[in-house]
């Protein structure tokens, strides 16, 4: 699989953080992108796409990222959701991890960080 096989949803109730790694993603090669603005909507839009990967924030309106994860686990058990904390939100990625999260990243979200991710999920 190659970037531009991989498809991804960003979910962030920030427009300025899914619109920066939407830029970086797009700078690897990957053109289906999929966003989501918290995590009621971020459930649904799995549903509809089915990505192969997905970047969550933990908080977000409506749903957490933690309940958004254990909605879509529940709904693929395979799903590939990559949760992102922010600093005082670390306490939640061990319950992240307990309910399936393939892997974290601490925000500010480090390029070189998420290209590994990508790349060991494309695996």
């Amino acid at each position: 699989m190659e970037f531009k096989d991989i498809k991804i949803l960003l979910c962030d109730d920030s427009m300025f953080a899914r619109k920066k790694l939407r830029m970086f993603l797009s700078s690897l090669g990957v053109v289906n992108i999929s966003e989501a603005a918290d995590g009621e909507e971020a459930v649904t839009k799995y549903k509809e796409v089915q990505p192969d990967l997905v970047f969550m924030d933990i908080v977000m309106p409506k749903l957490t990222g933690i309940e958004a994860l254990k909605a879509i686990k529940e709904f693929d058990a395979s799903a590939k959701v990559v949760m992102a904390s922010s600093v005082g939100t670390q306490s939640h990625l061990k319950q992240a991890i307990v309910l399936g999260a393939y892997d974290f990243v601490q925000k500010p979200i480090d390029d070189a960080q998420v290209e590994k991710i990508i790349r060991n999920a494309m695996k």
